[in-house]
């Protein structure tokens, strides 16, 4: 409830503001105003960690009553259902011709890409391997992001980045007894799309609220979810269970948009680089979740790559500053 509550006053203060910079630092208000900035953005942007930190976990719920195509187009159809409703509602105008192949990234990696490849890894990988896994996820996006603006990140940056990756690879072989699986394959894939989509997304949230750029992603996503939904519902069976349920609305509405509008919003204040630190939390509190929530029982192995992980995504983004 308070992430609905962080989110329904942003959009209120974006749209009376009647700037497509809604989302940027306040102007001309004095050290106290920017600290007041920095410290609403830091809270909108760990809320939204916490939401995507219950992601696999509401994802394997919702497996226990739907097939993954099923799962995956019907949270997109059902959260586009809500930005639209909210979009209508507001009537915010359509967006720019400039800005829609951006927004086609953003719904291509983290509205259906990011979703449907984890999903399909959650079929055969435990929810804290996949976390472990996708803690790469800061560090991705900070390396797109530097190749799509041209930044050019020092050497500790790219050596930390190395490091990283390699904590991850050797856990996964491991984990998969010598060589990747097809879960690890989806995972990998999943990091890339999603970088891609929050690279983008990032730039977008300079122009126009971030509310709005993940409303008008998922909705542009409505011709591809919509027919998918059909189909997947079609052939794939449904149980509906409390787990399931819950899981399918948590991914919907919690992950898939309450959860980017406060991320795209905190990320938009208080800047890219201060928010991927708070997202260095994300795998840890997932591999909490995956215990109290599912009754999974963690190998010695996954915390301490996951902390390892952390140690170089944080050596990284200080690299970085």
């Amino acid at each position: 409830m308070t992430v609905h509550n962080s989110a329904t006053r942003d959009t209120a203060v974006a749209v009376s503001s009647g700037s497509g910079s809604g989302p940027n630092v306040a102007q001309g208000s004095g050290p106290a105003a920017g600290a007041c900035t920095v410290r609403s953005g830091t809270l909108l942007a760990a809320l939204g960690v916490i939401a995507f930190s219950l992601t696999f976990p509401a994802t394997a719920w919702g497996l226990e009553g739907f097939g993954p195509w099923s799962l995956v187009a019907v949270r997109s159809v059902l959260a586009a259902l809500v930005a639209g409703a909210v979009l209508l509602a507001l009537r915010i105008p359509v967006p720019a011709r400039a800005h829609w192949a951006g927004l086609a990234v953003v719904g291509g990696g983290v509205v259906l890409g990011f979703p449907m490849l984890t999903t399909l890894a959650l079929r055969t990988s435990t929810t804290s391997h996949a976390a472990v896994v996708v803690g790469l996820l800061p560090l991705t996006t900070a390396a797109l992001s530097a190749l799509r603006t041209g930044a050019r990140p020092s050497r500790a940056f790219w050596l930390a980045a190395l490091a990283g990756a390699a904590v991850v690879i050797a856990f996964t072989v491991q984990q998969s007894g010598g060589a990747l699986s097809t879960g690890d394959l989806y995972l990998f894939g999943a990091l890339l799309v999603c970088a891609a989509g929050y690279t983008e997304g990032g730039r977008l949230a300079r122009v126009m609220p971030g509310w709005q750029v993940i409303g008008w992603a998922l909705v542009l996503c409505l011709p591809l979810t919509v027919p998918t939904a059909a189909v997947a519902l079609a052939f794939e069976p449904v149980h509906l269970t409390a787990h399931s349920v819950a899981g399918l609305l948590w991914v919907a509405v919690g992950s898939q948009f309450l959860g980017l509008v406060v991320w795209y919003r905190g990320m938009a204040e208080i800047g890219v680089s201060k928010a991927s630190q708070l997202q260095l939390a994300q795998p840890l509190l997932t591999l909490v979740w995956s215990v109290v929530l599912l009754g999974e029982h963690l190998s010695p192995a996954a915390p301490l790559a996951a902390a390892g992980v952390l140690v170089c995504i944080a050596v990284t983004q200080r690299a970085r500053a």
